[in-house]
C-alpha cells in the first residue's frame, strides 16, 4: 500500500545515521546479533503476511530472507517486526529495524527528507479503487459523492484528493490507521469505495466476507514504485540491500533458479560465473563472501520464483507479471550487471 511522508524528524534520522557511523556499521550489528530485523506490514497477503503459527511469507518477506541468505548463507536468519504505515519510518530511523520491506512507495520527499535510502523497486504498482459489484459502477469516474475508505499516513489520501478534484467530483474520506481496520470498515459497508495500491486491493479482497461480490475498477491513478528502504549514512548496508534485489532479477534473466543453481555454477557464461561467485570477487565489494548471490538463489530463488510463489497467477491473488516482467519481456524490471 502506498504511503505518505510523515512529519518525522530529520534530525533524529540523521542522529541515528551519525551514531551508526561513529560506532558499528549495520552489517557489523547484524552479524553480532545473528539475524536481520526486518520491518514488514501488519498483514498483506502475498507481500508480507503471517500464518497462524507466526510464519511470515510474501514478496517483501522474500527480500529480507534473501538479504539474510546473502549475509549469513541462511535465509531463516531474519526476524520480522509488523509495522503500521504511521510507525514504519520511525522504526527504521530509530534502528528498531535494519531494513523496511513493507510495500512502501519511493517518492522524492521520502528519499531526501527522512534520512532514508530506497534500495530499488521490487514491485511496480499504482493506486486503484475497489467497489461492490452491486454498486453498479464500472469506472472510477462514476464515483462522485462516494465515501472512500483508506489508511491514514499514506499517499493514497493525496492521490484521491487530486483525482476527484481534477475530475470535478465530490467525495468523503473515511480513514483508519491500521489496514485491517480499513478492510473491516469497507466490508461492513461504512464506505462505498476502498482505495489503495492495486496489489493491496487484490490482497485485501481475500479478507472480505464475500470476495466475489467485489471488483477492482480499471483506473490506475498514480505511480507507486514499491521497494525496500534502509537508513542513509551506511553505504555498505545500502549496497547489500540494493544488490540482493539486483541479484534476484539478474538470476531470472539468466535462467538461474533455486533448482538449477548448483548446475549453473559450472556454466561457461561469464555473466553467470560472476553472479554465482565462480569468477571475480564481487562479494568482497559489499562486505560479503563471493557466494553471496549463490546463497540468495539457492535459499530463496530468483525474482520470478518469488513472484509466482507469492502473488502470481497460480496464487489466490492471481496477479499477472504485467509491468513487473523483465525488460526483455516488455516489463520494467532491469538490473545493473554484476561485473
Amino acid at each position: 500500500m502506498s504511503k505518505k511522508i510523515l512529519p518525522l524528524v530529520l534530525g533524529a534520522a540523521m542522529g541515528v545515521a551519525a551514531s551508526t557511523a561513529a560506532g558499528a556499521t549495520t552489517l557489523e550489528d547484524v552479524k553480532a546479533k545473528g539475524f536481520i530485523q526486518c520491518g514488514v506490514s501488519q498483514g498483506l497477503p502475498g507481500f508480507s503476511n503471517p500464518d497462524a503459527q507466526g510464519n511470515w511469507t510474501g514478496l517483501d518477506v522474500d527480500l529480507c530472507r534473501a538479504m539474510a541468505a546473502a549475509v549469513f548463507g541462511d535465509a531463516s536468519a531474519v526476524k520480522f517486526t509488523p509495522l503500521s504505515a504511521k510507525e514504519r519510518f520511525t522504526a527504521l530511523q530509530s534502528g528498531e529495524v535494519d531494513v523496511l520491506s513493507r510495500n512502501t512507495t519511493w517518492t522524492m520527499s521520502r528519499d531526501t527528507q527522512l534520512g532514508l535510502n530506497f534500495a530499488g523497486v521490487n514491485y511496480y504498482d499504482g493506486q486503484g479503487f475497489m467497489v461492490r459489484k452491486d454498486l453498479g459502477v464500472t469506472s472510477a469516474l462514476e464515483l462522485s459523492g462516494a465515501s472512500v475508505c483508506t489508511n491514514t499516513g499514506t499517499t493514497t489520501e493525496l492521490n484521491v484528493a487530486d483525482y476527484f478534484r481534477a475530475n470535478n467530483m465530490q467525495y468523503e474520506i473515511v480513514a483508519f490507521e491500521k489496514a485491517d481496520e480499513v478492510v473491516a470498515a469497507y466490508d461492513a459497508g461504512r464506505c462505498d469505495v476502498y482505495t489503495t495500491d492495486a496489489s493491496g486491493l487484490y490482497a485485501q479482497r481475500l479478507k472480505l466476507t464475500n470476495p466475489g461480490d467485489h471488483m477492482v475498477l480499471p483506473e490506475i491513478i498514480s505511480k507507486e514504485p514499491l521497494g525496500p528502504v534502509v537508513r542513509q549514512g551506511d553505504d555498505e548496508w545500502f549496497n547489500i540491500a540494493k544488490w540482493t534485489l539486483n541479484a534476484m532479477i539478474n538470476a531470472e534473466e539468466m535462467g538461474v533458479t533455486s533448482a538449477n543453481v548448483d548446475e549453473m555454477k559450472g556454466s561457461d557464461n561469464p555473466s553467470v560465473k560472476r553472479l554465482l561467485g565462480a569468477e571475480g570477487a564481487f562479494g568482497e565489494g559489499i562486505g560479503l563472501s563471493n557466494d553471496w548471490a549463490y546463497n540468495i538463489i539457492k535459499n530463496v530463488g530468483n525474482y520470478e520464483e518469488s513472484f509466482n510463489a507469492n502473488v502470481g497467477p497460480d496464487t489466490p491473488l492471481g496477479i499477472s507479471r504485467g509491468v513487473n516482467a523483465l525488460w526483455s519481456d516488455g516489463g520494467f524490471l532491469y538490473a545493473p550487471p554484476v561485473r
